[in-house]
Protein backbone atom coordinates (compact mmCIF):
# COMPACT_ATOMS: atom_id res chain seq x y z
CA UNK A 1 0.00 0.00 0.00
CA UNK A 2 2.91 2.32 0.78
CA UNK A 3 4.38 1.85 -2.71
CA UNK A 4 1.01 2.57 -4.36
CA UNK A 5 0.65 5.77 -2.32
CA UNK A 6 4.12 6.92 -3.38
CA UNK A 7 3.33 6.26 -7.04
CA UNK A 8 0.15 8.34 -6.75
CA UNK A 9 2.06 11.15 -5.05
CA UNK A 10 4.65 11.14 -7.85
CA UNK A 11 1.90 11.31 -10.47
CA UNK A 12 0.34 14.23 -8.59
CA UNK A 13 3.75 15.93 -8.54
CA UNK A 14 3.93 15.60 -12.35
CA UNK A 15 0.52 17.26 -12.63
CA UNK A 16 1.50 20.06 -10.24
CA UNK A 17 4.73 20.71 -12.17
CA UNK A 18 2.71 21.15 -15.37
CA UNK A 19 0.63 23.91 -13.78
CA UNK A 20 3.50 25.62 -11.95
CA UNK A 21 5.67 25.93 -15.06
CA UNK A 22 2.83 27.87 -16.74
CA UNK A 23 2.03 30.03 -13.73
CA UNK A 24 5.59 31.24 -13.10
CA UNK A 25 6.33 34.74 -14.46
CA UNK A 26 9.66 33.55 -15.91
CA UNK A 27 10.12 30.47 -18.07
CA UNK A 28 11.89 27.63 -16.27
CA UNK A 29 12.68 24.39 -18.12
CA UNK A 30 10.34 21.65 -17.00
CA UNK A 31 13.11 19.15 -16.05
CA UNK A 32 14.72 21.61 -13.64
CA UNK A 33 11.38 22.44 -12.04
CA UNK A 34 10.57 18.76 -11.62
CA UNK A 35 13.99 18.10 -10.09
CA UNK A 36 13.31 20.93 -7.62
CA UNK A 37 9.90 19.45 -6.76
CA UNK A 38 11.47 16.04 -6.19
CA UNK A 39 14.11 17.57 -3.92
CA UNK A 40 11.38 19.35 -1.91
CA UNK A 41 9.48 16.07 -1.56
CA UNK A 42 12.57 14.43 -0.09
CA UNK A 43 13.82 17.31 2.05
CA UNK A 44 10.49 18.66 3.36
CA UNK A 45 8.23 15.59 3.40
CA UNK A 46 10.85 12.91 3.98
CA UNK A 47 10.31 10.89 0.81
CA UNK A 48 12.94 8.20 0.42
CA UNK A 49 12.66 5.98 -2.66
CA UNK A 50 14.92 2.93 -2.82
CA UNK A 51 15.46 3.05 -6.58
CA UNK A 52 15.72 -0.41 -8.17
CA UNK A 53 17.70 0.26 -11.39
CA UNK A 54 16.53 -2.91 -13.15
CA UNK A 55 12.88 -2.10 -12.46
CA UNK A 56 13.55 1.52 -13.45
CA UNK A 57 14.96 0.37 -16.80
CA UNK A 58 12.02 -1.91 -17.48
CA UNK A 59 9.28 0.59 -16.63
CA UNK A 60 10.72 3.82 -18.03
CA UNK A 61 13.27 3.25 -20.77
CA UNK A 62 11.52 0.92 -23.32
CA UNK A 63 8.33 3.00 -23.82
CA UNK A 64 10.23 6.30 -24.05
CA UNK A 65 12.76 5.01 -26.57
CA UNK A 66 10.01 3.25 -28.51
CA UNK A 67 8.05 6.50 -28.76
CA UNK A 68 11.15 8.45 -29.81
CA UNK A 69 11.80 5.92 -32.56
CA UNK A 70 8.15 5.97 -33.61
CA UNK A 71 7.85 9.74 -33.85
CA UNK A 72 11.24 10.71 -35.22
CA UNK A 73 10.93 11.76 -38.91
CA UNK A 74 12.13 8.70 -40.77
CA UNK A 75 13.23 10.58 -43.88
CA UNK A 76 15.50 12.84 -41.82
CA UNK A 77 16.77 9.88 -39.78
CA UNK A 78 17.86 7.83 -42.79
CA UNK A 79 19.06 10.86 -44.75
CA UNK A 80 21.42 11.88 -41.91
CA UNK A 81 22.49 8.38 -40.89
CA UNK A 82 26.20 9.21 -41.28
CA UNK A 83 26.36 12.09 -38.75
CA UNK A 84 23.99 10.18 -36.46
CA UNK A 85 26.27 7.12 -36.40
CA UNK A 86 29.33 9.33 -36.02
CA UNK A 87 27.79 10.74 -32.84
CA UNK A 88 26.10 7.57 -31.59
CA UNK A 89 29.12 5.28 -31.98
CA UNK A 90 32.23 7.31 -32.73
CA UNK A 91 31.61 10.04 -30.16
CA UNK A 92 30.64 7.50 -27.48
CA UNK A 93 33.91 5.57 -27.89
CA UNK A 94 35.88 8.84 -28.04
CA UNK A 95 34.15 9.99 -24.83
CA UNK A 96 34.79 6.71 -23.02
CA UNK A 97 38.52 6.85 -23.77
CA UNK A 98 38.99 10.59 -23.25
CA UNK A 99 36.86 11.02 -20.13
CA UNK A 100 38.07 7.71 -18.68
CA UNK A 101 41.71 8.81 -18.71
CA UNK A 102 40.71 12.30 -17.54
CA UNK A 103 38.77 10.96 -14.53
CA UNK A 104 41.65 8.68 -13.54
CA UNK A 105 44.04 11.63 -13.85
CA UNK A 106 42.07 14.05 -11.67
CA UNK A 107 41.09 11.37 -9.08
CA UNK A 108 43.84 8.71 -8.92
CA UNK A 109 41.81 6.86 -6.27
CA UNK A 110 39.49 5.64 -9.04
CA UNK A 111 40.92 2.61 -10.92
CA UNK A 112 41.17 3.07 -14.68
CA UNK A 113 38.57 0.38 -15.49
CA UNK A 114 36.10 2.01 -13.08
CA UNK A 115 36.85 5.40 -14.68
CA UNK A 116 36.03 3.89 -18.08
CA UNK A 117 32.77 2.52 -16.67
CA UNK A 118 31.80 5.97 -15.39
CA UNK A 119 32.78 7.56 -18.71
CA UNK A 120 30.70 4.98 -20.60
CA UNK A 121 27.54 5.61 -18.61
CA UNK A 122 28.05 9.38 -18.99
CA UNK A 123 28.22 9.10 -22.79
CA UNK A 124 24.47 8.67 -23.62
CA UNK A 125 22.53 11.92 -24.03
CA UNK A 126 18.92 12.66 -23.09
CA UNK A 127 16.74 14.06 -25.95
CA UNK A 128 13.81 14.71 -23.61
CA UNK A 129 15.82 17.20 -21.62
CA UNK A 130 17.11 18.87 -24.80
CA UNK A 131 13.57 19.31 -26.16
CA UNK A 132 12.44 20.87 -22.90
CA UNK A 133 15.45 23.20 -22.72
CA UNK A 134 14.90 24.52 -26.25
CA UNK A 135 11.11 24.83 -26.09
CA UNK A 136 11.28 28.63 -26.14
CA UNK A 137 14.17 28.77 -28.65
CA UNK A 138 13.72 25.88 -31.11
CA UNK A 139 16.78 24.42 -32.79
CA UNK A 140 17.06 24.08 -36.58
CA UNK A 141 15.01 21.02 -37.47
CA UNK A 142 17.88 19.10 -39.07
CA UNK A 143 20.08 19.56 -36.01
CA UNK A 144 17.25 18.48 -33.73
CA UNK A 145 16.63 15.37 -35.84
CA UNK A 146 20.33 14.47 -35.69
CA UNK A 147 20.35 14.89 -31.90
CA UNK A 148 17.21 12.75 -31.61
CA UNK A 149 18.70 10.05 -33.83
CA UNK A 150 21.92 10.12 -31.84
CA UNK A 151 20.10 9.66 -28.55
CA UNK A 152 18.17 6.69 -29.96
CA UNK A 153 21.37 4.79 -30.72
CA UNK A 154 24.00 6.06 -28.28
CA UNK A 155 22.10 4.59 -25.32
CA UNK A 156 22.89 1.10 -26.57
CA UNK A 157 26.50 1.97 -27.39
CA UNK A 158 27.09 3.55 -23.99
CA UNK A 159 25.47 0.69 -22.09
CA UNK A 160 27.48 -1.94 -23.99
CA UNK A 161 30.72 -0.07 -23.25
CA UNK A 162 29.60 0.24 -19.61
CA UNK A 163 29.04 -3.51 -19.30
CA UNK A 164 32.47 -4.22 -20.82
CA UNK A 165 34.16 -1.85 -18.37
CA UNK A 166 32.34 -3.34 -15.37
CA UNK A 167 33.28 -6.83 -16.54
CA UNK A 168 36.92 -5.69 -16.78
CA UNK A 169 36.75 -4.43 -13.18
CA UNK A 170 35.26 -7.70 -11.97
CA UNK A 171 37.61 -10.03 -13.87
CA UNK A 172 40.70 -7.88 -14.29
CA UNK A 173 40.87 -8.77 -18.01
CA UNK A 174 39.83 -6.97 -21.19
CA UNK A 175 40.19 -7.85 -24.88
CA UNK A 176 39.47 -5.25 -27.55
CA UNK A 177 38.87 -8.02 -30.10
CA UNK A 178 36.35 -9.82 -27.94
CA UNK A 179 34.73 -6.51 -26.98
CA UNK A 180 34.29 -5.56 -30.65
CA UNK A 181 32.75 -8.93 -31.51
CA UNK A 182 30.47 -8.73 -28.51
CA UNK A 183 29.39 -5.19 -29.44
CA UNK A 184 28.41 -6.28 -32.93
CA UNK A 185 26.49 -9.27 -31.56
CA UNK A 186 24.70 -7.27 -28.86
CA UNK A 187 23.82 -4.31 -31.07
CA UNK A 188 22.95 -6.39 -34.14
CA UNK A 189 20.86 -8.75 -32.04
CA UNK A 190 18.96 -5.83 -30.55
CA UNK A 191 18.16 -4.47 -34.00
CA UNK A 192 16.94 -7.86 -35.25
CA UNK A 193 14.81 -8.50 -32.16
CA UNK A 194 13.19 -5.08 -32.42
CA UNK A 195 12.35 -5.60 -36.09
CA UNK A 196 11.13 -9.16 -35.55
CA UNK A 197 8.83 -8.35 -32.63
CA UNK A 198 7.19 -5.40 -34.39
CA UNK A 199 6.81 -7.30 -37.66
CA UNK A 200 5.30 -10.37 -35.94
CA UNK A 201 2.88 -8.34 -33.82
CA UNK A 202 1.90 -6.10 -36.73
CA UNK A 203 1.28 -9.03 -39.09
CA UNK A 204 -0.81 -10.96 -36.58
CA UNK A 205 -2.72 -7.80 -35.65
CA UNK A 206 -3.62 -7.05 -39.28
CA UNK A 207 -4.91 -10.61 -39.79
CA UNK A 208 -7.08 -10.40 -36.68
CA UNK A 209 -8.37 -6.90 -37.51
CA UNK A 210 -9.47 -8.06 -40.97
CA UNK A 211 -11.49 -10.86 -39.34
CA UNK A 212 -12.86 -9.08 -36.28
CA UNK A 213 -12.74 -5.35 -37.03
CA UNK A 214 -10.68 -2.65 -35.39
CA UNK A 215 -11.20 -1.68 -31.75
CA UNK A 216 -9.18 1.45 -30.81
CA UNK A 217 -8.74 0.47 -27.15
CA UNK A 218 -7.21 -2.89 -28.13
CA UNK A 219 -4.93 -1.24 -30.69
CA UNK A 220 -3.71 1.22 -28.07
CA UNK A 221 -2.98 -1.58 -25.64
CA UNK A 222 -1.02 -3.47 -28.31
CA UNK A 223 1.10 -0.39 -29.01
CA UNK A 224 1.81 -0.04 -25.27
CA UNK A 225 2.93 -3.67 -24.98
CA UNK A 226 5.24 -3.78 -28.01
CA UNK A 227 8.21 -1.90 -26.44
CA UNK A 228 8.16 -4.15 -23.38
CA UNK A 229 7.92 -7.25 -25.56
CA UNK A 230 10.92 -6.13 -27.65
CA UNK A 231 12.96 -5.17 -24.58
CA UNK A 232 12.26 -8.38 -22.64
CA UNK A 233 12.79 -10.61 -25.68
CA UNK A 234 16.17 -8.98 -26.33
CA UNK A 235 17.23 -9.22 -22.69
CA UNK A 236 16.21 -12.88 -22.65
CA UNK A 237 18.76 -13.68 -25.38
CA UNK A 238 21.36 -11.29 -23.88
CA UNK A 239 21.35 -8.62 -26.58
CA UNK A 240 20.56 -4.90 -26.31
CA UNK A 241 17.01 -4.44 -25.04
CA UNK A 242 17.44 -0.66 -25.24
CA UNK A 243 18.26 -0.80 -28.96
CA UNK A 244 15.49 -3.35 -29.55
CA UNK A 245 12.89 -0.97 -28.08
CA UNK A 246 14.17 1.96 -30.16
CA UNK A 247 14.22 -0.06 -33.40
CA UNK A 248 10.75 -1.44 -32.62
CA UNK A 249 9.52 2.16 -32.52
CA UNK A 250 11.06 2.92 -35.91
CA UNK A 251 9.53 -0.26 -37.36
CA UNK A 252 6.14 0.64 -35.87
CA UNK A 253 5.89 3.54 -38.29
CA UNK A 254 6.06 1.19 -41.26
CA UNK A 255 3.67 -1.26 -39.61
CA UNK A 256 1.15 1.59 -39.42
CA UNK A 257 1.68 2.37 -43.10
CA UNK A 258 0.82 -1.23 -43.97
CA UNK A 259 -2.09 -1.57 -41.55
CA UNK A 260 -3.56 1.96 -41.90
CA UNK A 261 -5.38 2.21 -38.56
CA UNK A 262 -8.61 4.17 -38.34
CA UNK A 263 -8.59 7.89 -37.59
CA UNK A 264 -10.21 7.27 -34.19
CA UNK A 265 -7.46 4.80 -33.31
CA UNK A 266 -4.72 7.21 -34.31
CA UNK A 267 -6.19 10.11 -32.37
CA UNK A 268 -6.90 8.18 -29.20
CA UNK A 269 -3.54 6.45 -29.38
CA UNK A 270 -1.77 9.76 -29.80
CA UNK A 271 -3.51 11.15 -26.70
CA UNK A 272 -2.61 8.06 -24.65
CA UNK A 273 1.03 8.12 -25.72
CA UNK A 274 1.28 11.86 -25.04
CA UNK A 275 0.07 11.14 -21.52
CA UNK A 276 2.50 8.24 -21.09
CA UNK A 277 5.39 10.36 -22.33
CA UNK A 278 4.60 13.32 -20.05
CA UNK A 279 4.10 11.01 -17.05
CA UNK A 280 7.28 8.97 -17.47
CA UNK A 281 9.47 11.96 -18.31
CA UNK A 282 8.15 13.88 -15.33
CA UNK A 283 8.55 10.91 -12.99
CA UNK A 284 12.16 10.43 -14.08
CA UNK A 285 13.18 13.98 -13.24
CA UNK A 286 11.18 14.01 -10.00
CA UNK A 287 12.94 10.78 -8.98
CA UNK A 288 16.28 12.40 -9.78
CA UNK A 289 15.34 15.40 -7.64
CA UNK A 290 14.23 13.08 -4.85
CA UNK A 291 17.74 11.60 -4.83
CA UNK A 292 19.37 15.06 -4.67
CA UNK A 293 19.28 15.63 -0.86
CA UNK A 294 20.88 12.23 -0.36
CA UNK A 295 23.62 13.16 -2.83
CA UNK A 296 24.31 16.39 -0.94
CA UNK A 297 24.33 14.62 2.43
CA UNK A 298 26.80 12.05 1.13
CA UNK A 299 29.23 14.73 -0.12
CA UNK A 300 31.50 14.81 3.00
CA UNK A 301 31.58 11.00 3.17
CA UNK A 302 32.44 10.69 -0.51
CA UNK A 303 35.16 13.33 -0.20
CA UNK A 304 36.67 11.52 2.82
CA UNK A 305 36.69 8.18 0.98
CA UNK A 306 38.45 9.83 -1.96
CA UNK A 307 41.01 11.51 0.31
CA UNK A 308 40.19 14.94 -1.11
CA UNK A 309 38.33 17.89 0.36
CA UNK A 310 34.75 18.78 -0.49
CA UNK A 311 35.53 21.81 -2.64
CA UNK A 312 38.09 19.86 -4.64
CA UNK A 313 35.47 17.18 -5.28
CA UNK A 314 32.97 19.79 -6.49
CA UNK A 315 35.68 21.25 -8.74
CA UNK A 316 36.34 17.79 -10.19
CA UNK A 317 32.62 17.39 -10.83
CA UNK A 318 32.50 20.67 -12.74
CA UNK A 319 35.68 19.78 -14.65
CA UNK A 320 34.24 16.43 -15.80
CA UNK A 321 31.03 18.13 -16.98
CA UNK A 322 32.94 20.79 -18.91
CA UNK A 323 35.32 18.19 -20.37
CA UNK A 324 32.34 16.22 -21.69
CA UNK A 325 31.16 19.33 -23.53
CA UNK A 326 34.67 20.12 -24.79
CA UNK A 327 35.20 16.62 -26.20
CA UNK A 328 31.77 16.77 -27.82
CA UNK A 329 32.58 20.14 -29.40
CA UNK A 330 35.95 18.87 -30.64
CA UNK A 331 34.42 15.73 -32.15
CA UNK A 332 31.70 17.64 -34.00
CA UNK A 333 34.13 20.31 -35.23
CA UNK A 334 36.71 17.80 -36.49
CA UNK A 335 34.00 15.67 -38.14
CA UNK A 336 32.61 18.67 -39.99
CA UNK A 337 36.09 19.83 -41.00
CA UNK A 338 36.87 16.39 -42.43
CA UNK A 339 33.53 16.38 -44.28
CA UNK A 340 34.35 19.75 -45.88
CA UNK A 341 37.86 18.57 -46.76
CA UNK A 342 36.56 15.34 -48.33
CA UNK A 343 34.00 17.29 -50.37
CA UNK A 344 36.74 19.61 -51.63
CA UNK A 345 38.77 16.62 -52.81
CA UNK A 346 35.73 15.48 -54.81
CA UNK A 347 35.29 18.95 -56.33
CA UNK A 348 32.17 19.73 -54.30
CA UNK A 349 31.58 22.96 -52.45
CA UNK A 350 30.86 22.63 -48.73
CA UNK A 351 31.15 25.26 -46.02
CA UNK A 352 31.64 24.91 -42.28
CA UNK A 353 28.54 25.71 -40.19
CA UNK A 354 28.82 28.70 -37.92
CA UNK A 355 30.60 28.07 -34.62
CA UNK A 356 27.45 28.90 -32.64
CA UNK A 357 25.69 25.91 -34.21
CA UNK A 358 28.53 23.61 -33.12
CA UNK A 359 28.34 25.08 -29.62
CA UNK A 360 24.61 24.30 -29.56
CA UNK A 361 25.33 20.68 -30.53
CA UNK A 362 27.92 20.46 -27.75
CA UNK A 363 25.72 22.06 -25.09
CA UNK A 364 22.76 19.86 -26.08
CA UNK A 365 24.57 16.76 -24.83
CA UNK A 366 22.98 16.79 -21.37
CA UNK A 367 22.67 13.52 -19.45
CA UNK A 368 19.52 11.98 -18.01
CA UNK A 369 17.60 8.76 -17.40
CA UNK A 370 20.00 6.20 -18.91
CA UNK A 371 22.92 7.57 -16.91
CA UNK A 372 20.86 7.62 -13.70
CA UNK A 373 19.62 4.06 -14.07
CA UNK A 374 22.86 2.62 -15.43
CA UNK A 375 25.20 3.89 -12.73
CA UNK A 376 22.99 2.41 -10.00
CA UNK A 377 23.46 -1.08 -11.49
CA UNK A 378 27.10 -1.13 -10.36
CA UNK A 379 27.62 -4.23 -8.17
CA UNK A 380 28.27 -3.74 -4.46
CA UNK A 381 30.88 -6.51 -4.22
CA UNK A 382 33.65 -7.92 -6.37
CA UNK A 383 33.76 -11.62 -7.19
CA UNK A 384 36.12 -12.20 -4.22
CA UNK A 385 33.73 -10.51 -1.78
CA UNK A 386 35.60 -7.21 -1.46
CA UNK A 387 33.69 -3.92 -2.00
CA UNK A 388 33.46 -2.61 -5.56
CA UNK A 389 36.15 0.09 -5.80
CA UNK A 390 34.99 3.73 -5.54
CA UNK A 391 31.33 2.79 -6.07
CA UNK A 392 29.90 5.60 -3.91
CA UNK A 393 32.21 8.15 -5.53
CA UNK A 394 31.35 7.31 -9.14
CA UNK A 395 27.61 7.27 -8.36
CA UNK A 396 27.99 10.73 -6.81
CA UNK A 397 29.92 11.98 -9.86
CA UNK A 398 27.38 10.55 -12.31
CA UNK A 399 24.41 12.14 -10.56
CA UNK A 400 26.29 15.41 -10.21
CA UNK A 401 27.09 15.48 -13.94
CA UNK A 402 23.40 14.90 -14.74
CA UNK A 403 22.37 17.90 -12.65
CA UNK A 404 25.18 20.17 -13.88
CA UNK A 405 24.65 19.30 -17.55
CA UNK A 406 20.92 20.03 -17.20
CA UNK A 407 21.70 23.34 -15.49
CA UNK A 408 24.24 24.37 -18.12
CA UNK A 409 21.86 23.39 -20.94
CA UNK A 410 18.95 25.26 -19.35
CA UNK A 411 21.00 28.46 -19.30
CA UNK A 412 23.17 28.03 -22.37
CA UNK A 413 20.83 26.50 -24.96
CA UNK A 414 18.16 29.25 -24.98
CA UNK A 415 20.93 31.86 -25.33
CA UNK A 416 22.85 30.01 -28.05
CA UNK A 417 19.72 28.89 -29.94
CA UNK A 418 18.11 32.33 -29.99
CA UNK A 419 17.26 33.32 -33.60
CA UNK A 420 18.80 30.07 -34.77
CA UNK A 421 15.56 28.14 -35.38
CA UNK A 422 14.19 27.20 -38.76
CA UNK A 423 15.57 25.49 -41.82
CA UNK A 424 17.73 26.76 -44.62
CA UNK A 425 15.82 28.54 -47.42
CA UNK A 426 16.46 25.69 -49.83
CA UNK A 427 15.09 23.20 -47.31
CA UNK A 428 11.99 25.34 -46.87
CA UNK A 429 11.48 25.57 -50.63
CA UNK A 430 11.91 21.83 -51.08
CA UNK A 431 9.46 21.14 -48.25
CA UNK A 432 6.89 23.57 -49.66
CA UNK A 433 7.17 21.98 -53.12
CA UNK A 434 6.67 18.48 -51.68
CA UNK A 435 3.66 19.63 -49.67
CA UNK A 436 2.07 21.28 -52.72
CA UNK A 437 2.65 18.19 -54.85
CA UNK A 438 1.20 15.92 -52.15
CA UNK A 439 -1.88 18.09 -51.66
CA UNK A 440 -2.46 18.25 -55.41
CA UNK A 441 -2.12 14.48 -55.84
CA UNK A 442 -4.47 13.82 -52.93
CA UNK A 443 -7.08 16.26 -54.25
CA UNK A 444 -6.91 14.79 -57.76
CA UNK A 445 -7.35 11.28 -56.35
CA UNK A 446 -10.36 12.48 -54.36
CA UNK A 447 -11.93 14.05 -57.45
CA UNK A 448 -11.52 10.83 -59.42
CA UNK A 449 -12.96 8.71 -56.61
CA UNK A 450 -15.96 10.99 -56.06
CA UNK A 451 -16.79 11.07 -59.78
CA UNK A 452 -16.53 7.27 -59.93
CA UNK A 453 -18.62 6.82 -56.77
CA UNK A 454 -21.43 9.10 -58.00
CA UNK A 455 -21.46 7.43 -61.43
CA UNK A 456 -21.81 3.97 -59.86
CA UNK A 457 -24.99 4.86 -57.96
CA UNK A 458 -28.34 3.62 -59.18
CA UNK A 459 -30.09 6.37 -61.15
CA UNK A 460 -33.47 8.01 -60.36
CA UNK A 461 -33.50 7.25 -56.65
CA UNK A 462 -33.57 9.71 -53.72
CA UNK A 463 -30.20 8.36 -52.53
CA UNK A 464 -28.70 8.91 -55.99
CA UNK A 465 -29.86 12.54 -56.10
CA UNK A 466 -28.61 13.22 -52.57
CA UNK A 467 -25.21 11.70 -53.32
CA UNK A 468 -25.01 13.51 -56.64
CA UNK A 469 -25.65 16.82 -54.89
CA UNK A 470 -23.11 16.03 -52.16
CA UNK A 471 -20.62 14.90 -54.79
CA UNK A 472 -21.05 18.11 -56.77
CA UNK A 473 -20.40 20.16 -53.65
CA UNK A 474 -17.27 18.19 -52.76
CA UNK A 475 -16.01 18.27 -56.33
CA UNK A 476 -16.34 22.04 -56.23
CA UNK A 477 -14.31 22.13 -53.00
CA UNK A 478 -11.54 19.90 -54.38
CA UNK A 479 -11.40 21.68 -57.75
CA UNK A 480 -11.16 25.03 -55.97
CA UNK A 481 -8.31 23.59 -53.91
CA UNK A 482 -6.57 22.43 -57.08
CA UNK A 483 -7.07 25.82 -58.69
CA UNK A 484 -5.66 27.71 -55.72
CA UNK A 485 -2.82 25.23 -55.47
CA UNK A 486 -1.73 26.18 -59.00
CA UNK A 487 1.20 28.58 -59.01
CA UNK A 488 -0.57 30.62 -61.69
CA UNK A 489 -3.58 31.18 -59.40
CA UNK A 490 -3.94 33.60 -56.54
CA UNK A 491 -0.96 34.56 -54.43
CA UNK A 492 0.06 32.82 -51.23
CA UNK A 493 -1.52 35.42 -48.96
CA UNK A 494 -4.89 35.14 -50.70
CA UNK A 495 -4.85 31.35 -50.47
CA UNK A 496 -3.89 31.53 -46.81
CA UNK A 497 -6.68 33.98 -46.03
CA UNK A 498 -9.24 31.86 -47.92
CA UNK A 499 -8.16 28.67 -46.15
CA UNK A 500 -8.20 30.40 -42.77
CA UNK A 501 -11.66 31.88 -43.44
CA UNK A 502 -13.05 28.49 -44.48
CA UNK A 503 -11.50 26.85 -41.42
CA UNK A 504 -12.83 29.49 -39.03
CA UNK A 505 -16.36 29.21 -40.47
CA UNK A 506 -16.32 25.43 -40.16
CA UNK A 507 -15.02 25.68 -36.57
CA UNK A 508 -17.78 28.14 -35.73
CA UNK A 509 -20.36 25.75 -37.14
CA UNK A 510 -18.92 22.88 -35.11
CA UNK A 511 -19.04 25.04 -31.97
CA UNK A 512 -22.74 25.73 -32.59
CA UNK A 513 -23.41 22.01 -33.07
CA UNK A 514 -21.65 21.19 -29.82
CA UNK A 515 -23.57 23.89 -27.91
CA UNK A 516 -26.87 22.57 -29.25
CA UNK A 517 -25.98 18.98 -28.25
CA UNK A 518 -25.25 20.14 -24.71
CA UNK A 519 -28.54 22.05 -24.65
CA UNK A 520 -30.44 18.95 -25.80
CA UNK A 521 -28.70 16.76 -23.20
CA UNK A 522 -29.42 19.19 -20.37
CA UNK A 523 -33.05 19.35 -21.48
CA UNK A 524 -33.21 15.53 -21.49
CA UNK A 525 -34.03 15.34 -25.22
CA UNK A 526 -31.12 12.91 -25.92
CA UNK A 527 -29.46 10.28 -23.74
CA UNK A 528 -25.83 10.05 -22.63
CA UNK A 529 -24.80 7.48 -25.23
CA UNK A 530 -26.05 9.47 -28.22
CA UNK A 531 -24.66 12.70 -26.75
CA UNK A 532 -21.22 11.14 -26.29
CA UNK A 533 -21.19 9.58 -29.76
CA UNK A 534 -22.20 12.76 -31.57
CA UNK A 535 -19.73 14.83 -29.56
CA UNK A 536 -16.97 12.40 -30.54
CA UNK A 537 -17.73 12.90 -34.23
CA UNK A 538 -17.55 16.68 -33.81
CA UNK A 539 -14.30 16.38 -31.83
CA UNK A 540 -12.73 14.33 -34.61
CA UNK A 541 -13.58 16.98 -37.21
CA UNK A 542 -12.44 19.85 -34.99
CA UNK A 543 -9.16 18.12 -34.14
CA UNK A 544 -8.38 17.62 -37.81
CA UNK A 545 -9.11 21.29 -38.51
CA UNK A 546 -6.90 22.46 -35.65
CA UNK A 547 -4.10 20.04 -36.55
CA UNK A 548 -3.98 18.46 -33.11
CA UNK A 549 -2.52 15.09 -34.19
CA UNK A 550 0.91 16.08 -35.50
CA UNK A 551 2.54 12.71 -34.93
CA UNK A 552 -0.05 10.46 -36.49
CA UNK A 553 0.51 7.94 -33.68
Amino acid sequence: MHEISMVLVFLLAVVVSGFIVRLLPIRIPMPLLQIAIGACMSYVFGFDVALDPHLFFLLFIPPLLFLDGWRIPKGAFFRDWKPILMLAIGLVIFTVVGIGFFIQWVIPAIPLAVAFALAAILSPTDPVAVSAMTASSPLPSRLMHILEGESLLNDATGLVCFSFAVAAVMTGAFSITEASKSFIMVAGGGVLIGLAVTWAVGTLNRILVRRTGEEPAIQILISLLIPFAAYLAAEQVHVSGVLAAAVAGIAMHYTDLAGRPQAATRMQRSAVWDTVQATLNGAIFILLGEQLPGIIRSLPEVAAESHINTWHLLGVLLAITLMLGLLRFAWVWVSLRLTVFHAALLGKKRTMPQTRLILVAATAGCRGAITLAGILTLPFLMSDGTPFPARTLVIFLAMGVILLSLLIASIGLPLLARDLGGDLPRSKARGAHQETAARTAAAEAAVRRIEQFVAEQEADTPLHHARAEAGAHLLDVYRRRLEYGDASGEDEESRRLLAEAERSVRLEGLKAERDELYRLRIAGSIDDDLHRRLLHEIDLMESSLRGQTPYGV
